[in-house]
């Protein structure tokens, strides 16, 4: 029996709930000049550096600018085999480290599963579980800019709670083994600073965002710690980069952001897209 699809849980919150909004309402986010300020763009290149993205997942107006420079990076690669979303656990319900084995439905379109990678992942300490992902956003806001730029290309979702270091460091360990030998591109879904004044996310995020830039998985997750920064998506991004530790590659921040920007507010949240690519033979990155 094929397994029904998960239903949309935040469209007509987070995104427009019908299609031709949706599909305007991306095209605004990559349009707007706090994103890449054109069209989404599509590959038809052979070549591929780009090997993770970074991306934010609040409603539209306010994050989608950001995660568009993150989409316009991906769509101007050449196009992956499969992308595995890694994202947040908002709400605590199914088992901590959750991949879906079902497609996802978006207000016009259904994702396209990867079975094998589903397969792949389904170990020790990840578990198929449809129970995590039926209310959380963090992975469902990202599919309407895939769709954009990669459609028809697999998407499996991953939730990731937030747990200690070595548990992290135990997902990513898996992650990597799933991964290993096919071109999958890793997202991993974050917002950063949560409800304080501008100029503290500015710098409480540029904290954090060091260290991505820096590939220190640790480190980042150090230094949330330390300074209590209120970034929700530290354990899928802390997975994201501890999967990639010893691999040759640069990190770019492509925008940083918050959500004062859109909507004149006292306490905002910020965001930030970043591209992390291969190296190439002399160090340096695309």
């Amino acid at each position: 029996m094929t397994p029904s699809p998960r239903p949309p849980a935040v469209a007509g919150a987070f995104y427009p709930e019908d299609a031709a909004s949706l599909r305007r309402s991306v095209e605004r986010a990559f349009r707007d000049p706090r994103g890449p300020g054109s069209a989404p763009r599509r590959s038809a290149s052979p070549g591929s550096s780009l090997r993770a993205v970074v991306v934010p997942h609040a409603g539209y107006p306010y994050s989608g600018p950001i995660a568009a420079r993150a989409y316009q990076a991906v769509g101007a690669d050449a196009p992956p085999e499969s992308v595995l979303l890694l994202g947040v656990d908002h709400h605590g319900a199914g088992r901590p480290f959750a991949v879906s084995g079902v497609p996802w439905e978006t207000p016009g379109a259904l994702s396209v599963v990867d079975p094998v990678l589903v397969e792949r992942l389904a170990r020790e300490p990840i578990e198929i579980d449809e129970r995590a992902h039926r209310s959380e956003h963090s992975l469902e806001v990202q599919l309407p800019f895939l769709q954009a730029v990669l459609p028809g290309v697999p998407t499996t979702m991953l939730s990731v709670r937030f747990a200690p270091l070595e548990s992290l460091r135990a997902v990513a360990r898996r992650v990597a083994e799933a991964v290993r030998g096919r071109r999958i591109l890793l997202i991993a879904s974050t917002d950063f600073s949560h409800y304080v004044p501008a100029e503290t996310a500015r710098r409480l995020d540029a904290l954090a965002i060091d260290r991505i830039l820096a590939l220190d998985g640790e480190g980042l997750y150090r230094t949330v710690e330390r300074h209590d920064i209120s970034m929700c998506g530290i354990a899928p991004t802390t997975v994201l980069l501890e999967a990639l530790e010893g691999e040759r590659l640069t990190a770019t921040l492509l925008g940083w952001g918050h959500s004062g920007e859109a909507t004149p507010m006292s306490e905002v949240v910020g965001y930030a897209a970043v591209r992390i690519d291969r190296a190439g033979p002399d160090g340096a990155g695309p």
